[in-house]
């Protein structure tokens, strides 16, 4: 059975109210199309939360920093209908450009505080434009729960204090990075990698979690980092971007592990862009579930 596929906002609307009438809750999960098994696993789980499960693909020319970027992002609207349809989603919400944004449309929602630095320092505007196509598909689908990747952990972030901060009545839940078996992200922006690069792509991975395992036994967050940093270049990497501790429930930058923190990194190999993140993991100390660094600190 095909997942039903609707293109306006009107229609969209309609769907949902006749939902409501018949007592559904409604959960989305906002993708960009090119489905993968990382976005699949967001939708199990949306169908786990909710009576009715909407995905949204729309790709997002606000959210890009070049129009070549925007041209090449892969547009693969019917395979990705092919892939929902047996998962048991309800309704595949694809707009264009002119139906999410009208002539004339002139707002922009602008998330500060955790918007800046790591993704936010190197791409300038993309926040912005993540905070409000989201705003507007959680006002257009009047969903009860959304949910979204942990790969993507500062836009978590973002989209969490946005829909906080507008009194969006929204619940959102982050759902844990699916990587492929040698340990690499699922990412869209995967099918870029020629074979030499996917072959090299998956270091970044073990050399992260490696450095989140040693930060985790006390080891200096300095020397951690700057250790991870040159290993993650020696790995065929052109370029880190950041490679950064920050506490998990605010992003704020950590030079100490003395609280709950991820280990966030942003680096290009060839001409792709990837970005990872693990939590450290707690070690249990006499009994007491608490971080390793907070026994030294």
């Amino acid at each position: 059975m095909n997942v039903p596929i609707v293109r306006t906002v009107a229609q969209l609307h309609a769907t949902v109210a006749q939902w409501r009438r018949e007592g559904a809750s409604v959960a989305v999960v906002p993708t960009m199309g090119a489905l993968h098994e990382g976005h699949l696993s967001l939708v199990r789980a949306a169908l786990e939360g909710a009576d009715r499960v909407i995905v949204t693909l729309f790709v997002n020319p606000k959210q890009f920093n070049s129009a070549a970027d925007l041209a090449a992002y892969p547009r693969t609207e019917e395979e990705d209908a092919a892939k929902l349809a047996p998962l048991g989603a309800h309704l595949l919400y694809a707009p264009n450009a002119t139906e999410m944004y009208p002539n004339g449309f002139a707002t922009t929602v602008t998330v500060s505080g955790v918007s800046e630095g790591l993704c936010g320092a190197f791409r300038p505007g993309h926040f912005d434009g993540v905070a409000t196509v989201v705003a507007k598909l959680f006002l257009q689908t009047g969903a009860d729960l959304a949910f979204f990747g942990e790969k993507d952990f500062q836009q978590l972030h973002v989209v969490r204090r946005m829909a906080r901060d507008l009194d969006i009545p929204i619940s959102i839940t982050g759902c844990p990075t699916v990587r492929e078996a040698d340990g690499l992200a699922l990412s869209s922006r995967n099918v870029r990698l020629t074979r030499a690069e996917r072959r090299a792509a998956p270091k970044l991975a073990s050399i992260l979690f490696e450095a989140a395992r040693q930060l985790s036994e006390g080891a200096s967050v300095s020397q951690i980092i700057s250790e991870a940093r040159a290993a993650i270049l020696a790995a065929d990497y052109a370029q880190v971007e950041y490679l950064e501790l920050r506490a998990e429930e605010t992003l704020e930058p950590l030079q100490a592990l003395d609280r709950p923190a991820r280990l966030l990194v942003a680096a290009w190999i060839g001409e792709t862009r990837l970005i990872d993140n693990v939590k450290i993991p707690q070690q249990r100390t006499k009994g007491v579930l608490q971080t390793a660094a907070m026994a030294t600190g």
